[in-house]
């Protein structure tokens, strides 16, 4: 029996390590984040492939940082066959990829060489992309470097989100690995060595990036809305405010008015200019303070007396 040391955090991962179990593979122990605070109570709260490991009864591994840890010392310890990664979201040092007998492979939610890095499917959905996929790769010392195995194609839906696609590609990546594993134990798989010429990154999310610059297209704004929701949320300053749209759609109409004005505005509908004369209508929206909530009730409420015209919001 194929022994495994499993690696994850997210939601994205932990279906992965419910086929592994059900598949039979032995896993050894299952390597995760810490336990983190959650919700405005700041609830101590374990991630949920912890919460699958318990359930089974495996070991669990929480290394703050893994590199000369204890848990890293478990793992080379345990000696397993292979070592399994999926959304883990820290490095591996050398000593825990050289401790497998035969190989560590991660799951990783892009197409490679396209968007190595810790937020591929944030980074499809800010440029626009209409496909985005799942690998499984050998993994080396730099980062999503390793030798491909296979991969499988996601199309992007128009109202795909982070939340959209880390749910399909998970259902995605346990496929993928359920039926790449075999093969990759009996040797009929070629690992492909990736094109260096078309490498891109995907770093992880930084706190500037959730600011809307409006004088992008309203197709850009769009994609930098679903890229950043359900978390951290994108948002604009509104008279002074930070403001979150959670829903945007673009429009076929041109304007002339200066970005972040107000083109028209109904009980039910908020139009704004973007950049290059485009236009797009907020669907869903969360002011300074408040819940999340539809236009309409925004507008008959907290937005009553907006103007046509109007500079509603502040450019960046």
């Amino acid at each position: 029996m194929t022994s495994i040391v499993f690696m994850g955090t997210p939601e994205f991962s932990a279906p992965i390590l419910e086929s592994l179990l059900k598949q039979g593979y032995a896993v050894l122990a299952v390597v995760t984040q810490p336990d983190r605070p959650v919700g405005r109570k700041h609830v101590l709260t374990p991630s949920p492939v912890k919460r699958v490991a318990l359930e089974h009864q495996l070991e669990v591994l929480q290394p703050e940082k893994l590199s000369g840890s204890p848990e890293a010392q478990r793992i080379i310890d345990l000696a397993p066959d292979l070592i399994v990664t999926a959304a883990f979201g820290q490095f591996l040092p050398k000593s825990v990829l050289a401790a497998p007998k035969i190989a560590a492979l991660n799951v990783h939610a892009s197409l490679l060489p396209k968007y190595r890095g810790g937020a591929p499917i944030q980074y499809s959905l800010l440029n626009g992309e209409k496909e985005t996929g799942v690998t499984i790769m050998k993994m080396v010392m730099k980062m999503d470097a390793g030798d491909i195995l296979r991969q499988e194609r996601l199309p992007i839906e128009a109202t795909d989100d982070s939340g959209s696609l880390f749910a399909k590609l998970s259902v995605v990546g346990e496929r993928l690995l359920r039926t790449t594993l075999p093969d990759f134990l009996a040797g009929k798989i070629t690992p492909q060595v990736q094109d260096s010429a078309k490498v891109t990154f995907a770093p992880n999310i930084k706190p500037e990036q959730e600011e809307i610059n409006l004088e992008n297209t309203a197709h850009q704004i769009d994609c930098q809305v679903r890229a950043l929701r359900p978390e951290p949320g994108a948002y604009v300053m509104m008279l002074g405010k930070r403001t979150k749209l959670w829903s945007v759609a673009p429009l076929a109409e041109k304007t002339t008015q200066a970005p972040g004005s107000v083109v028209t505005v109904t009980k039910h509908q908020l139009t704004l200019a973007a950049g290059a004369g485009s236009v797009f209508a907020v669907n869903e929206i969360q002011p300074a303070g408040k819940a999340r909530m539809p236009i309409t009730a925004f507008l008959n409420g907290i937005g009553h007396g907006i103007k046509e015209g109007q500079q509603l919001f502040d450019g960046k």
